[in-house]
């Protein structure tokens, strides 16, 4: 990377944890590519999903509004994209970003064209890719489903169905079964000179891109520096995991993936004496810090966050 030229850096999530990631990157690059999830099935995005049979549009359109810029043409765009309509008319509950994005795809026969449009006119510091050509489910093997038999595996289908368990999830897969990679995505990847992953919902955010077989190939096979972002603390899917294991549940789900560097909250990482030789397990350094927003929140603070992942991508 010469000096003086901004890095380019793929970031690859979903929903709130990818939020927070672009928005802390896009203080850093505007060489900035999100490569979002598509199997979101619940609320605007799971009804404009069955109705037009099309991408969700949901986790696409917050990834647009993290990129929007600081100034006040850039947030007040931001606010429109996540305004929704109140009420009980057909339209409640619609996020007006999903009905954007779905009324352009309704012209376009590439959703990435779309979203493309959206970004021009939003004037985003970045670009939104979705990570697959074709909508997906997710379909989790899950513990503790039935108070009467606790040990019996059971099955859970669906993004939002998945994420609302009380279940503990021990695997997931996706449906359809190695599905088709987004080949713009792939290229960012392969291109780029850092790729962030998480922080965010880790079984119906973050492991998904590991299961699509273009994608995980191309972290696999990237020159790229590749970053791990974990959640603050854990919470709703992995509630009472270990940092650790986070880490274990990525290697399960994809075999021989490398890490080069893992950020951690350093209360999180504080919690977990074995989490620096899991990270090492996996070709990585442990870099952990003061990340957590002030009043108690499990949220990262934009800035402290993108002060983190600056010096590790400049490293």
């Amino acid at each position: 990377m010469s000096f003086g030229v901004l890095p380019r850096v793929v970031a690859l999530g979903g929903g709130h944890g990818l939020s927070a990631s672009l928005t802390a990157l896009r203080r850093i690059t505007d060489r900035l590519t999100a490569v979002v999830t598509v199997a979101d099935d619940g609320g605007s995005s799971g009804r404009l999903r069955d109705e037009f049979h099309i991408l969700p549009p949901g986790d696409l359109r917050m990834a647009l509004a993290a990129l929007c810029s600081d100034d006040n043409v850039g947030r007040t765009w931001a606010n429109v994209l996540q305004w929704r309509f109140a009420g009980e008319g057909p339209l409640a509950g619609h996020a007006i970003g999903n009905l954007l994005i779905a009324a352009l795809w309704q012209q376009f026969d590439d959703p990435v064209e779309g979203l493309d449009m959206v970004g021009d006119l939003l004037r985003t510091r970045g670009r939104v890719l979705p990570m697959s050509s074709v909508p997906l489910e997710i379909e989790a093997d899950v513990l503790g489903l039935d108070p009467f038999e606790p040990d019996e595996v059971c099955t859970l289908s669906g993004q939002s169905t998945v994420a609302k368990s009380r279940a503990t999830v021990q695997a997931i897969r996706l449906i359809p079964e190695a599905p088709p990679a987004r080949a713009e995505a792939v290229q960012a990847i392969m291109q780029a000179d850092s790729v962030v992953l998480g922080p965010g919902s880790w079984f119906t955010s973050v492991i998904p891109h590991l299961l699509v077989p273009d994608l995980a190939k191309a972290l696999l096979t990237t020159t790229a520096r590749r970053i791990l972002v974990l959640n603050i603390a854990p919470a709703d899917e992995t509630d009472g995991f270990s940092a650790s294991r986070h880490i274990e549940l990525l290697a399960e789900h994809a075999p021989g993936l490398r890490l080069d560097v893992v950020v951690a909250d350093e209360q999180f990482a504080d919690t977990d004496p074995h989490l620096g030789s899991y990270v090492a397990s996996l070709g990585g350094r442990l870099v952990s810090a003061d990340l957590a927003v002030r009043g108690g929140a499990a949220q990262h603070d934009p800035n402290r966050l993108a002060s983190v992942l600056h010096e590790v991508i400049n490293a």
